[in-house]
């Protein structure tokens, strides 16, 4: 069970009803159906007094991938990741690539969202291997533009430090509410 700040108890193994019930999706509310397609979070965004906003650093095409199957995944779909996050929490892509470790440069936020009220849950094995990544449900704002970070980057408090491409590297990093409000006009014009 994970304490919500990143910290994990040992997840069973293969073999018990509780491992198995993990690896199948059993216990998730949309196991045994394909995972739901991304639709517009509501007007607004995110607010509220415990609400946090978090910013993942993700390869432009898995963002894309998310974004259609309405689903978060970060630090290369590490469970603890995704338990950090809260529903009704806003979550940003920033993509500094096309792909996971080639392509052209991106430099981009390219996805923004609220987590939904769903539990974590791992995924079955994908591309038909043994990798079985964690995700959060995710609904993501309908017509958000990339934003270049550079257009940003003089009124965004995580890129005041002089080390902030370090602290990207993380994968996973909490943005403050200022931040995230910026990102958010400059993607959708709220």
């Amino acid at each position: 069970m994970s304490d919500g700040r990143g910290t994990d108890a040992a997840v069973t193994g293969a073999g018990s009803r509780v491992g198995e019930a993990r690896r199948s999706g059993a216990g998730h509310p949309e196991a045994g159906t394909q995972e739901r397609r991304g639709r517009p979070a509501a007007a607004g965004g995110c607010s509220g007094p415990n609400t946090r906003y978090w910013l993942a650093v993700v390869s432009r095409e898995h963002v894309r991938r998310g974004v259609e199957l309405g689903i978060a995944q970060a630090n290369h779909g590490k469970r603890a990741a995704v338990e950090r996050m809260r529903p009704g929490d806003g979550l940003v892509y920033y993509s500094p690539r096309e792909g996971m470790r080639a392509g052209p440069p991106v430099r981009s936020f390219t996805a923004i969202g609220a987590i939904d009220d769903r539990p974590a849950w791992q995924a079955g094995p994908q591309d038909g291997g043994c990798f079985q990544p964690w995700r959060r449900a995710v609904s993501y704002r309908a017509g958000a533009r990339e934003t270049p970070i550079e257009a940003l980057r003089g009124d965004l408090e995580f890129t005041r430090a002089p080390n902030w491409g370090m602290i990207l590297r993380r994968g996973l990093v909490e943005l403050s509410p200022h931040d995230y409000a910026l990102i958010a006009r400059a993607m959708t014009d709220e």
